[in-house]
């Protein structure tokens, strides 16, 4: 099948009712969630009602069966217009509910998805650990088995909805033995409050204020040998296979940025006059602007080619890593160059662009660094590893 950049009704429909909630419902809040740095467990909620939170579930796990490109589609609308609800539905779907589709057993997808589905509940994904975020194998969480239970000891860090109200159980990785002198490496589920399971405090972030981010602790934490996740010894790949589709979601998450970036930069350029006539009759703004809109559309183009590749079976590794390296560097470039637009008032969280300069920098770092993608470009291209 050839790609198309032609979407279809159902996605056209989709798409428009995402933009009418974000505008309508998220748009008026998003500066009174970013000022209190809570969690929107309303907002979740209400996109559970809408069916945002089942988009890429099978229809016989509660969800909608619709493919990547048609998620892609209602994160970058929602980021549109504030970035802490966009990753929140991304971290949710993505990292919380898809690895039970994927890996999940039938009596755990039963019993776990339809809350997460529905926006009653939400999940985690812990695989980042204090001492070490992009060395993702280097790993010191162990667990071990003791009868028919898993005793877990270690840390997780910078993990996403761990600790709202409404947290079901985040799914960690551990170190559980050893094959051929190298860690085997175990998915396992953590239900919210397990004895032994303790939840810090909230991260202070610098941006993306209305999410749920902390470190997490497991001093002889048990959960049943029932809740392991995918086969023993699978769980470092699974995971890493998880994150190829979280970086096309992140990706659109950047291309909602942007977007947002060049919508807010357009108004205000045509109502704020210098110098007797409109700031975007001056070729120094208007030239920003422009470079702002080729941006969202080379990073849009980028993504959905990645989403495509996904939903056609394809290989997408290179793919995914470029849509996600190119769409959130341009990301920072964006928010960065609509501040200057809006000059001292861009240096306000009043203002969606200042708010969106405080979001676009983790964009770089979360679900693997830029540098990471680099490497992952160079060595899907064949190039000779380092040694």
């Amino acid at each position: 099948m050839a790609l198309s950049f032609a979407l279809s009704d159902e996605q056209e429909q989709l798409r428009g009712t995402v933009r009418r909630f974000a505008t309508q419902e998220v748009g008026p809040r998003a500066r009174e969630l970013n000022a209190a740095g809570q969690f929107p467990v309303d907002l979740f909620a209400r996109m559970g009602e809408l069916g945002l939170l089942g988009l890429p579930f099978p229809v016989e796990d509660g969800g909608s069966g619709a493919d990547l490109l048609t998620f892609c589609l209602a994160v970058e609308e929602v980021g549109r217009v504030d970035q802490s609800l966009g990753i929140t539905l991304e971290s949710a779907v993505i990292l919380g509910g898809m690895p039970l589709v994927r890996f999940g057993g039938e009596e755990q997808r039963r019993r776990w998805l339809p809350p997460l589905v529905r926006g009653e509940r939400v999940a985690g994904f812990a695989l980042t650990e204090p001492t070490g975020g992009t060395d993702a194998a280097g790993l010191r969480t162990r667990a071990t088995l003791d009868g028919d239970e898993w005793v877990i000891d270690g840390g997780k860090a910078f993990i996403g909805n761990a600790g709202t109200p409404v947290t079901s159980h985040v799914a960690i990785t551990a170190i559980t033995g050893e094959r051929d002198g190298r860690a085997e490496i175990t998915s396992l589920l953590v239900p919210a409050g397990t004895p032994g399971f303790v939840v810090h405090e909230r991260n202070r972030l610098v941006g993306w204020h209305a999410i749920d981010n902390r470190h997490l602790s497991f001093d002889g934490c048990r959960v049943p040998v029932g809740n392991q996740l995918g086969r023993r010894g699978r769980g470092l790949a699974n995971f890493l296979s998880i994150l190829d589709q979280g970086r096309v979601a992140i990706a659109a998450l950047a291309v909602g940025l942007i977007q947002g970036c060049v919508d807010e930069c357009v108004a205000h350029a045509g109502r704020r006059h210098a110098f007797g006539r409109p700031i975007g009759a001056h070729q120094a703004i208007a030239f920003k602007i422009a470079d702002m809109q080729v941006a969202a559309q080379t990073a849009r183009d980028a993504t959905w080619r990645a989403a495509w590749m996904h939903d056609q079976g394809r290989p997408y590794r290179r793919e995914a890593s470029v849509a996600k390296l190119y769409a959130t560097e341009a990301a920072v470039t964006a928010a960065r160059e609509a501040c200057q637009v809006f000059g001292g008032l861009g240096f306000t969280t009043d203002q969606p662009v200042g708010r969106f300069y405080q979001d676009a920098k983790v964009l770089e770092v979360g679900e693997g660094t830029s540098e990471v993608q680099r490497l992952l470009i160079a060595r899907e291209l064949g190039l000779p590893e380092p040694r």
